[in-house]
């Protein structure tokens, strides 16, 4: 589980109609490694947020969300995006809980007191179906759910790409950072989770052929410098060491 570091201020920061980022000081990882974290908000045609892998909960943050409109679904869209889940229940308990299967089994989860409503899968549920579709991406120990926003081409990763800057740290982490392959420009799944993707590699891979075929615009993860533009692109070549035959 992931310590967090003294919080920033964070602000919610638009980057497409309906998306905003929030970029939060960096968490301290196995190891030590400090490593820069990112929520990211939609807002679905309705009105109401979708608050995609929530960061350290803050006061000021929440008023800052809640301006652009009413909170009502908190998304763990991986099995290691839950640990700031519990204050964000207790700030919002009228927000409706979503996870990857089997999170809410984890001894872990449990003991933290976090409330999973439902589980995520393939298939759209009803309040976001028809404007935001869902991959599964799964192998042993690892599950993550990753969205693509239609109106704005926006593909939301959590963990299946790392991309962080080397100036972000120091260097001795910088070196570990490039053994595990998540240093930008060229940053991927850390080895690890490659090693356990490719235990399923037939669904896995069939699984990134369908995040590249939305075509995404812009692809944003939770850590790391997203891809701004040619998204599709970039996400191909991040994703290559799964997609070869």
């Amino acid at each position: 589980m992931a310590e967090a570091v003294a919080p920033a201020n964070p602000r919610p920061h638009a980057v497409a109609d309906g998306i905003w980022i929030v970029d939060s000081r960096p968490i301290k990882v196995a190891g030590g490694m400090p490593l820069p974290i990112r929520m990211t908000v939609i807002r679905i045609s309705n009105g109401d947020l979708l608050l995609h892998s929530p960061t350290q909960y803050l006061d000021d943050l929440k008023s800052a969300i809640e301006a652009l409109g009413p909170i009502r679904h908190l998304i763990a869209p991986s099995v290691g995006h839950w640990m700031f889940l519990r204050d964000w229940q207790r700030a919002c308990p009228a927000a409706k809980t979503w996870a990857v299967p089997g999170l809410k089994d984890r001894a872990q989860v449990r003991k933290a007191g976090i409330r999973i409503d439902a589980e995520l899968g393939d298939d759209a549920p009803a309040p976001w179906s028809g404007e935001i579709d869902q991959v599964l991406v799964r192998a042993p120990v690892f599950k993550e759910v990753d969205f693509f926003h239609r109106a704005s081409r926006t593909l939301l990763l959590t963990d299946l790409i790392l991309n962080v800057e080397p100036e972000d740290l120091p260097p001795f982490f910088r070196l570990m950072a490039r053994a595990l392959g998540i240093l930008a420009p060229d940053g991927k799944a850390p080895a690890y989770v490659r090693a356990l993707l490719k235990l399923n590699r037939g669904e896995t891979a069939r699984a990134a052929a369908r995040l590249v075929a939305f075509d995404p615009e812009r692809v944003i993860f939770a850590h790391g410098s997203w891809f701004e533009r040619d998204g599709a692109q970039r996400l191909r070549r991040s994703l290559s060491w799964l997609l070869k035959a």
